[in-house]
């Protein structure tokens, strides 16, 4: 099932031949129905073209974006050794916009999930599976 999404600009960025040029631009791309219950298979969908497969930042489209990804590997040593569960799940659903992630490149993926999952309940299992394969990516 693929929907167009036009706020999910990012997944246009996958192609590593895009990505190497001088200026890369963010284009409208279609978003790819994954699991709901993987949240390996959506990271590495919808979050490593910025983010890089390893979490650390450095996916093929970061240098497109205004502000560095963040280094999602290092959430829990940031937040005083605790990972910030309710925090990243906000983030993912787009209920927050820290300073940190400057102008919000990242796209509001609780509004695309719901394109892809009608189903609240659906939306809400991505949005926790996603976080807690964040949360098992943490360095020690």
């Amino acid at each position: 099932m693929r929907l167009f999404i036009a706020g999910a600009t990012l997944l246009a960025l996958s192609s590593i031949g895009f990505a190497q040029e001088a200026k890369t631009q963010v284009k409208k791309a279609t978003i790819e129905y994954t699991n709901p219950a993987s949240g390996v298979e959506m990271f590495t969908t919808y979050c490593a073209v910025c983010h890089g497969n390893d979490g650390k930042g450095t996916g093929p489209a970061a240098s497109a974006l205004k502000k560095a990804p963040a280094d999602l590997t290092l959430l829990t040593k940031k937040n005083k050794g605790k990972f910030p569960r309710l925090e990243i799940q906000a983030m993912i659903k787009g209920d927050t916009a820290p300073a940190a992630h400057g102008s919000r490149d990242m796209p509001m993926w609780g509004d695309i999930f719901r394109s892809v999952s009608k189903s609240p309940e659906l939306v809400d299992l991505r949005v926790r599976n996603l976080r807690d394969y964040l949360e098992s990516i943490q360095q020690k």
